[in-house]
């Protein structure tokens, strides 16, 4: 099982451990962020009061293993940076606790009755586990962002509280 807790200060030399490359950090958290990320960065970003980062910890180890955000820039809220950032805790279904997590706290402790996110074309694991939770691939929305001489695809999912709640039970 995983708990969400708020991200503070005191977690941002545990995230940037995490990004080693312009690359990692785009697959991770978009073009928010500029690599090397930065101290000035994150006071930013946990400034923000349409963000709301989270950090992800494991109830069996109490270890902090990865990163997510709710943002609420837009009318439907966006499930962003979403990252098991320790190897070793990869494929253990944490991914799926994390996203489930999530939407607990927009669809029940919360008002809103859909969510999306986005992800990147390649990264199919991801894609399994957001379609393990009830998201599907809404084909209007793509986006294209270029990293070094590669074009990355971006593809939008998107979930209603309806869904996931018959996906859940």
């Amino acid at each position: 099982m995983i708990t969400l807790l708020p991200f503070e200060e005191a977690d941002f030399d545990r995230f940037k451990s995490w990004i080693r490359s312009p690359e990692e950090l785009l697959q991770f958290a978009g073009p928010y962020f500029s690599f090397p990320v930065t101290d000035e960065q994150l006071k930013k970003y946990i400034d923000d009061p349409r963000r709301r980062p989270y950090k992800i910890v494991s109830t069996e180890t109490h270890n902090v293993i990865g990163h997510c955000e709710l943002n609420f820039e837009r009318s439907i809220p966006r499930l962003s940076r979403i990252l098991i950032a320790d190897n070793t805790e990869r494929n253990k279904g944490y991914g799926k606790k994390t996203i489930n997590a999530m939407l607990k706290l927009l669809f029940i402790d919360d008002i809103y009755d859909k969510a999306d996110l986005n992800v990147f074309e390649w990264n199919s694991s991801a894609i399994k586990c957001y379609e393990g939770v009830g998201f599907e691939i809404n084909e209007s929305i793509t986006s294209e962002t270029s990293i070094g001489n590669e074009i990355w695809k971006g593809l939008n999912m998107q979930i209603t509280k309806s869904d996931w709640i018959a996906k859940t039970q």
